[in-house]
């Protein structure tokens, strides 16, 4: 009785942290889910193709890819939830999928400058040093986006992607629903059937696409929330903080100052409070360069705390394990490289 109640009061305080976090996410996919369900019943996603063909095509994806692409610049967990969506629908394969992610990287770099790089960041850092970094990371984003483009053109077959697009939206003659169909793919075969859904109503097409989302949910909620759980278990009884002894001989070996070390250490933790630490030292201490050379080191060092911490429950939520794993393999290996590329050339002489 005693174990049990001891065990009660040491989850109590983890529920209490991961449970908003999980029903913020969950909000942001059951949204990013309904909307590529509803585009796809209302065939919006041959509208909004036009806007974003020139990024689809020449990376070989399906049309509907450039509806996750533009969500994502104003919510990147409800554009992750509509490439979740078409993945599990067949639209996407996992090729595809993970072209399709890498693609997004920028986008979702686009709303963190409204939210967060503008109006918190820069006034911290400074005009100099602030636009110094963001334009840095964007430069860093947008590399990794052309990466995704760059791999869909050489490595998918664009014809297979047409093909998987023109099928999933109904445009190949089929008359109807297989039994292995989602929901939103019984929206757009009726939408066949009835030459563009004239006989399918408004209500017809919200109610199937509120199926799809909930049928998701259903799926990805409960995921979420024991790997939630369990990492947070983790990090809280786990000294993170010797994940920061890597930080000294990185600095030595990329000749920074040695408060660079402090810098490093706090952005592990906290991109404000490590923004906040370097700050005061700009121009005394470090250069402009090596100011966002120092916070650019930070990033890569934060990467073991983050990606364990956030990024790997996000994304196993998401995607499962299997193809979570990729994606979290992916996204992190590309960043690393092209941060290790921009602190290369701030350190230039």
């Amino acid at each position: 009785m005693q174990s049990a109640v001891s065990l009660v009061e040491s989850l109590l305080p983890v529920l209490l942290e991961v449970l908003p976090r999980v029903a913020r996410i969950s909000a942001f996919i059951a949204v990013g889910v309904f909307l590529a369900n509803v585009a796809v019943g209302f065939g919006l996603v041959e509208r909004i193709a036009v806007l974003s063909q020139y990024l689809t095509r020449p990376a070989n994806l399906p049309d509907e890819v450039g509806t996750a692409i533009l969500t994502t610049a104003a919510s990147t967990t409800a554009g992750y939830g509509m490439l979740a969506d078409f993945r599990e629908s067949g639209r996407l394969s996992d090729g595809e999928t993970l072209v399709a992610v890498t693609m997004n990287t920028f986008f979702g770099f686009v709303q963190h400058v409204f939210t967060f790089y503008a109006p918190v960041l820069i006034p911290i850092l400074g005009l100099e040093v602030g636009l110094l970094y963001v334009g840095s990371r964007a430069a860093i984003a947008l590399c990794i986006t052309l990466v995704g483009v760059l791999a869909g053109a050489l490595l998918l077959d664009g014809g297979a992607s047409d093909a998987g697009s023109a099928e999933s939206t109904g445009r190949t003659g089929r008359t109807g629903p297989t039994e292995t169909d989602e929901p939103g793919d019984a929206v757009s075969a009726r939408r066949s059937e009835t030459d563009g859904g004239d006989d399918e109503t408004t209500l017809d097409i919200l109610r199937t696409a509120a199926g799809q989302t909930w049928s998701k949910l259903r799926r990805i909620v409960p995921r979420l929330a024991i790997v939630y759980v369990l990492v947070t278990l983790v990090v809280e009884t786990t000294d993170l903080a010797a994940v920061t002894q890597a930080a000294t001989p990185l600095t030595s070996l990329l000749g920074l100052p040695g408060a660079a070390v402090p810098v490093v250490v706090a952005f592990t933790f906290d991109t404000t409070v490590g923004a906040a630490t370097v700050a005061p030292q700009v121009g005394s201490v470090f250069t402009p360069r090596q100011a966002v050379a120092t916070m650019l080191v930070g990033g890569i060092v934060s990467f073991t705390v983050s990606t364990f911490k956030r990024s790997i429950p996000f994304q196993y939520g998401i995607w499962g394990p299997s193809f979570g794993s990729k994606v979290v393999a992916v996204n992190t290996g590309l960043k690393v490289v092209f941060i290790a590329i921009a602190v290369a050339i701030l350190l230039l002489p």
